[in-house]
């Protein structure tokens, strides 16, 4: 596909899998924890926490798939398998820490406008009655 041809709002266009692959519910957190290096299988599930093992290797079998990290099986008994960020995977370090930091910073913001969306949806409910 050309470059000049990648349109994120075509629903056809490869570049919004992607997009979407990034933002899913997973990925950046998969993605954090790999970013000091290697980790097994049940350490990457303790740290990134509340995610099925089925759903954890779903996610890291699609970020294989899709060239973002790598998984190298060791020979051994129990079977130790690891995961580790490719260069393309290490590349959404920057920009996920941006995000991060924004999320972060935004947190309080973000709940006052959740509680006042709440209590305004809940007025509009009483009032209906």
């Amino acid at each position: 596909m050309d470059t000049n041809e990648v349109n994120i709002f075509d629903p056809n266009c490869p570049s919004r899998v992607i997009f979407q692959r990034i933002g899913d519910k997973w990925t950046g957190l998969i993605v954090q924890v790999l970013a000091d290096g290697p980790v097994r299988f049940s350490d990457l599930r303790a740290k990134v926490r509340a995610v099925s093992p089925k759903v954890l290797t779903q996610t890291l079998r699609t970020l294989e798939r899709d060239g973002l990290i790598t998984r190298t099986v060791y020979a051994q008994v129990p079977p130790r398998v690891d995961y580790e960020l490719t260069d393309t995977g290490r590349s959404l370090l920057e920009p996920m820490a941006q995000l991060r930091k924004w999320a972060e910073n935004h947190v309080p913001t973000i709940l006052e406008a959740r509680d006042r969306y709440d209590d305004a949806r809940d007025a509009e409910v009483l009032a209906g009655q």
